[in-house]
Parts: structure tokens; sequence; C-alpha cells
């Protein structure tokens, strides 16, 4: 266990961007996904989640509704809920908490198994199908909503109730003669037993989630086995679908990320969180290669993994269509998962320019900004007509839903933000590591550290350092490897970094009580291009300014998007927008043409090019004006 781990309660973000993001998920977000958990809500889709564990704890009558996962959404948000009492005090709140707590406490089952599908409705098919049935995924995702809660309120009910849970899995699971060598079909049990071990230290759990991470993909394969045996009704998958669950090979021999996006994204967070406490060098290794594979060949520039609705899975390399994209709001979320235990191992910039990429892009825009509807794919395109209407393009919706019956996403979205604070720094023996720009406070046990921004509109990063130690220790500060004309000055000086490496500066000094470290850097506008093996891309331009991708839609710029036109010589300027929803964002205005031609289908006559102002907006605010076309990639 890592001895510096920073609670979240140490890190208090107030910051002009994600501050009103995470108060807007805290007064808002967080009781109203508690009103459609209890189906109060008119008008969505019903989820009936906290009704199913009344009814498995003997509470009232009633049927099971739901997917087969439906618990993990009550899991999920009261892991949100247990970050947000670490940020913010709220008796209320916590005291309902504890209520569904109580709950979820009578749900159990004597011999300490939790899931309600089955205590409801086929109690006889228990751990029977560990390829579909989700038990494993459930009970990993309590497991950290269990940890959570203990961490920012030192209650420690759920974390019994699920370390009861963790104790029959371990017992029913495993290498040793008379336990079954199964393995969860969807990844996350491994997470939420490292999660146990962080916060009780018993070893157990441990090694139960590197047994798991160890049988993955091991022959003879489990889910062939297991396929063969079923003497019961399944939702149609088969042993032909082993990548799919990423068990087609044992883990250390897997270099492509292959099948179900988030699936595959949770299974990297726990082998790095595993190699980084059992020093296993082959594991690590192998997380950077599936790491590269997607970053490199399989991601789009938002953040967004996963790009066929196919399985919501990856697929080949280059293979990035903008407007049948998945890209899951769980899936750049699960990479977010990744990079910060791949921070964890050792801190690089090309890790946490990638988690920024997600966090500012791929993620935000999985919510809408009045925290009442979400997106589940977040598409690079949207044309209506076609868009959420025909066949390939039916996923792909131009507007966010209110729920959804599989009710993944919003929830997730809410555990992240309010846990922000965790991926902004991390503390080794002899370093304390910035990877974001959050404006705030942060308690180290060798120092305390301010941090004034106003990023992502400017790159300008104020540190002021607060020694505690007459010892000297180093500072990293990360530099992104877009920046330019980047200045470092400490004191006011510069010529004070030790070393450059790996995208971050390392600052090495006896450290005082007013020490002030300043960054700064242009934020031009880029042009981006994509590989040329991206077909969707070819002859296409998209623009970013800092971490922030943008995005043309149809309310600012008419219809017809596909006949727009950027000049590679475009006056491109900057406009903070002054009203409305998008008030305080920066806008970017560029020269550009429209392309006017005959009103026949087929014409000698070539388009004639006509100037026209452009407006971008930053891609995660999409979609919160009127329905209309978008797109990210324009055609140069």
């Amino acid at each position: 266990m890592n001895k510096y781990y920073l609670p979240l309660e140490n890190v208090k973000i107030r910051d002009s961007f994600w501050s009103p993001i995470q108060n807007l998920v805290m007064d808002v977000v967080i009781p109203y996904q508690e009103k459609i958990l209890n189906d109060e809500i008119p008008g969505v889709e019903k989820s009936h989640a906290l009704a199913n564990f009344r009814i498995a704890a003997g509470l009232e009558e009633g049927e099971f509704y739901g997917m087969v996962f439906q618990d993990s959404d009550v899991a999920k948000w009261l892991e949100g809920v247990a970050y947000a009492l670490a940020l913010r005090p709220d008796k209320a709140l916590m005291e309902r908490a504890d209520q569904v707590i109580d709950v979820i406490e009578k749900a159990q089952q004597p011999d300490g198994y939790l899931n309600t599908f089955f205590t409801i409705k086929e109690p006889q098919h228990r751990w029977q199908n560990l390829l579909e049935c989700h038990e494993l995924y459930c009970a990993g995702h309590m497991m950290e909503a269990a940890a959570a809660y203990y961490e920012a309120t030192g209650k420690d009910r759920l974390l019994h109730v699920m370390e009861r849970m963790a104790d029959h899995i371990i017992e029913r699971f495993g290498p040793e003669e008379g336990k079954v060598k199964g393995v969860p079909g969807h990844e996350e049990v491994e997470i939420g037993l490292m999660r146990l071990y962080q916060v009780t230290g018993k070893e157990k759990y441990y090694l139960q989630a590197k047994y798991f991470i160890d049988q993955r993909g091991q022959e003879p394969n489990y889910f062939v086995e297991e396929c063969r045996k079923r003497d019961w009704r399944h939702f149609g998958m088969g042993p032909e679908n082993l990548s799919y669950l990423q068990a087609h090979l044992p883990v250390r021999e897997q270099e492509t990320a292959e099948g179900h996006s988030v699936r595959a994204v949770y299974l990297y967070t726990a082998m790095a969180a595993i190699a980084r406490e059992s020093h296993d060098q082959s594991l690590y290794d192998a997380c950077l290669k599936l790491w590269d594979n997607i970053t490199q060949k399989r991601m789009y520039i938002t953040g967004g993994i996963g790009s066929t609705v196919d399985g919501e899975a990856f697929t080949i390399d280059y293979d990035l269509p903008n407007d049948s994209i998945y890209a899951e709001t769980c899936a750049s979320i699960g990479l977010v998962f990744f990079a910060r235990q791949l921070l964890e191992c050792r801190p690089t910039g090309k890790v946490a320019d990638v988690m920024e990429r997600a966090l500012y892009n791929g993620i935000l825009s999985g919510m809408q900004l009045d925290g009442k509807r979400f997106f589940y794919v977040n598409p690079l395109e949207v044309n209506l007509g076609v868009s959420g209407k025909l066949y390939g393009y039916r996923h792909v919706l131009p507007k966010r839903p209110g729920w959804y019956t599989c009710a993944c996403c919003p929830p997730n979205v809410v555990r992240l933000i309010t846990s922000l604070g965790k991926y902004a720094f991390t503390e080794t023996e002899d370093a304390i590591y910035t990877h974001l720009y959050l404006g705030g406070t942060a308690s180290f046990s060798r120092a305390d550290i301010s941090v004034e921004s106003n990023y992502p509109w400017e790159g300008k990063i104020r540190f002021l350092v607060r020694g505690k130690e007459q010892k000297e220790f180093t500072l990293a500060v990360r530099v992104p490897g877009w920046a330019k004309n980047v200045h470092l000055t400490v004191n006011g000086e510069e010529g004070q970094v030790s070393v450059i490496r790996d995208g971050y500066y390392y600052l090495r000094r006896l450290w005082t009580e007013e020490d002030k470290v300043e960054l700064s850097f242009d934020l031009p506008v880029r042009r981006i291009y994509a590989n040329t093996a991206v077909r969707a891309d070819a002859g296409c331009t998209a623009f970013q300014r800092g971490p922030i991708v943008y995005c043309f839609e149809g309310t600012d710029n008419g219809k017809e998007l596909q006949a727009l036109r950027i000049p590679a010589d475009a006056e491109i300027r900057t406009e903070v927008c002054q009203e409305g929803i998008l008030k305080g964002m920066v806008l970017l205005k560029i020269q550009g043409l429209r392309m006017e031609g005959s009103d026949e289908l087929y014409s000698e006559a070539p388009p004639q090019a006509v100037e026209e102002l452009l407006t971008a907006v930053p891609y995660f605010a999409w979609g919160n004006r009127e329905e209309g076309q978008m797109r990210v990639w324009m055609r140069e």
C-alpha cells in the first residue's frame, strides 16, 4: 500500500472551472439521481434500483426490475455521496445514505452474498454465469462505495457488509483445491478488492484481486468450460466472445486493447494497481503496451474510446468514425482510472496529458450543463434526421436523455467529479507531483500547497508551497506536451529547475513557508490533424486550445455543416462568451467558407466558396442549446 496515500479530504478544490461543476453535482445531480433511483422523477426511464434492495431485504413486496447489474447504479451513487461528504459535510445527505446502507445490510444473505437480481429472481443460479451476470462486477462497485464511505465518514457498517461479501468470494474462487477457478465476465471486482485492501490493510483482498488478474485468459479457459456446463438460459454470449471480455490471452500477453471498452480499461486499471503493489515489471510493461495502443491508435481526440456500438467495443487500429462512434462516457472515465494508476506507478507527462484530455472533453460532455440530462454515447458528429434515427446511427443521440434503462454512466460521472482531487497530485517517498492545475489547497506530509489558476482559459498557474520539514524534497510540476513558450520561476527567479524529465519540471530544494512557484505558457488555438490512416478525418482539421477540444454547432453556423470549409490560412480569434448557457467560456471565431452549389443532385458546376464567420464552442458544452448539427472535424 502507498504509505503516502492522499485522503480526498486533504484536497480542497476552489477553482473557477471545476468548483461550479462540483457544486452542481452536490447540489443538483446527487439529489436528482437519488430521486431517480427511488422512481420519483416522472418522464424518465424507470430505475427501481433502490426498490430492488428493499424487496431483497424483505421490506416490501415486488419483483426485480432492471438490468442484471442494476445494483451497481446504487453503489456508484453511494460512492459519489461519500466523496461529496468528504468535500462538504451534509448531515441530511449522510442520514439518507445511512438509510440506504441499512437496507443494503438487510439485503445481504447469511453467507455474505449480496446481489438483488439473484436474491429476488433466481437464487438457484447464483455464481453459475460469471460470463454475463455481473455478480462480481456489482460486488466490486459496492466495495468501492464502502471504502469511500468509510474514508469520508468513519462509519464502517457498509465496509463490514462488503468485507463479508469479499470473504464469501474468497471462499468460493481461487487456485486452491476445492475452489472454482473463475474470473469475472465484467471486470471491476479487482478494483473493489484493491480498495478494500487499501482501507483495511488486509492482504487477503489484494491476493484475491491478484488471483483474478493472473487467472484471466489462462487455459483451460474458465468461460469456455462454464458455457459447456451451463444448463440454463443466458443472454447470447459464448466462448467465441473471449476477446470481448479480455479473456482471450493471459493479461501479460495482451498487447492491443480488445473487446468491450469499459471492461478493458477497468481491467487495465486493476493491472496497474497490482503491478505497483507487487513490483511486477511484466505486468507494468503489459499496461504500457495497452496504454500506447489505446492512446496512439484507438482513441478519439476527445479522449473517447470504444468506436463501435457492436459490443460497445474497440475495433482495429485507426478505426475512429465520428458519426457512428460509441465512445461511452464510462469508457473515458475508465481511461482516467487507468491513467491515475499508471501515474501512481511512474508519473509521466504523456499519461497525465491524456487524463486531462478525457476529463475536460469526453467525460464532461456526458452531462448537461444543468446536471439533469446525460449522454451514454459521445459523438464527434451529429446530423439531424440521421443520428438517432437511421440504422447504424440510432445510438448516436443529438440530445441528452434524462436517464437510461442501462444507467451506468450518470452515477459514474458523479463519483468521478466528486473525487477529482484524487487525480491532481501524487506523493512518493521523495516527491510531490502535480498532474492537474486545480485551484485550491492540498495538505501533504511534507508541505501544504495552494494553487491559483484560471485554467483552462488561461495558461498561468501559481503554487504557494509551505514546507513542514527542515529537509529537502522535490516538487514535480507537470508541463503539458502541447505547451508553448513555457516559463517557470521560483520566488520570481528563473533557472531553478533541477531536472526536466518525462513532462515534469523537478524542483528540489529546502522549501520554506512562503515559496512561490509560477508556471506560465501560451494558449494559442492549435490546428490538429489525424494520422492519415484515420479514414474519417482525411482532409480535415480540428481545433484545440489548451486542453479544450472545440466543435461547431448548427446553432451558431446554420445548416449543412458539411458544406463549411476552413482555409489553411484562416484568421482565428478568441472571444469570451458574455451571455447564455455558455457564458464565461472561450469561443473561437474563424473566418471560414461555405460551399454553395447547384440544387441538382449531381452537377458539372463546382460549388462556389462564400466567406462566412464561423463559431466553435468547447466540445464538452455542445448540445445545451437547441437541437442541431454538430461536428468536431471540419474539412480544410
